[in-house]
């Protein structure tokens, strides 16, 4: 019988040393902690199994799947997903387990997350409307098929928390530039399945288009240069993504 209050926590990780001990203990308050792994290639693995938790090793096809496969083996009714370079810190964590207790007929819940530039909080370029649904009822919400910036399809009310999840991509600037070329990858990828086309548009006026609007629109000069890095960064792997869209047409021609 599936208890009604217990949480598996859910990590999806691929070559994440760097990060994942102190994942696994930020979550130290679930029933049960199963780490998704990609067949990582570094420590992660390893520093996982040290902690105790459940490891399971699955090739990647896409993170919904991914994702999915961990939550129909988990022990409990109640998620919480964390990706490893995120953090949950005493307050959410107490929020959490206050939601599961007294969920109020909701079957998931919304959080927001603190962006964090080499431990400086970034509060413009957009970041300050990030948000996810990260705690959910498995036998309600499941996620949907996209490779990349997956949904999560929900059957009842879904609400917010006000807590916020802590993250931390870039607190190795090498580190979030492999995330990115992983991102940009699978984003070609999705759109080639589209048959969408590239044309002068794409690596021109769109990626300085994305500049503008994280680093004006939103405001993200506001954040200084952090902000002026973040937005140039946004706008490299808009230009990325549609030069691996136009190789990959290259390639299987």
């Amino acid at each position: 019988m599936i208890e009604s209050t217990k949480i598996t926590a859910i990590i999806p990780t691929l070559n994440e040393e760097f990060n994942i001990e102190e994942a696994i203990k930020s979550v130290g308050f679930a029933d049960e902690i199963i780490v998704i792994d990609s067949f990582s290639d570094d420590n992660t693995v390893p520093l996982a199994k040290k902690l105790g938790v459940k490891v399971i090793q699955r090739e990647f096809d896409n993170f919904s799947s991914q994702k999915n496969y961990a939550i129909s083996l988990a022990k409990h009714n109640w998620i919480y997903v964390l990706d490893a370079d995120e953090r949950v810190n005493e307050a959410l964590k107490h929020e959490i387990l206050h939601a599961v207790e007294h969920p109020n007929d909701h079957v998931g819940f919304y959080i927001y997350r603190a962006f964090y530039f080499f431990d400086r909080r970034i509060n413009y370029g957009g970041w300050q409307r990030d948000k996810v649904i990260r705690l959910f009822r498995k036998d309600k919400c499941r996620y949907d098929g996209k490779l990349v910036h997956e949904l999560i399809e929900y059957d009842g009310k879904i609400d917010f928390l006000k807590e916020k999840i802590e993250h931390y991509s870039y607190q190795n600037y090498d580190y979030y530039s492999i995330k990115l070329d992983q991102y940009t990858s699978l984003q070609a990828e999705e759109l080639f399945k589209k048959n969408r086309r590239v044309n002068a548009y794409h690596v021109t006026i769109k990626p300085i288009y994305r500049f503008c609007s994280h680093y004006i629109l939103r405001f993200g000069f506001l954040d200084g240069f952090p902000g002026f890095v973040l937005a140039n960064h946004h706008a490299y792997g808009v230009f990325t993504r549609y030069v691996k869209l136009w190789l990959l047409y290259k390639n299987k021609k």
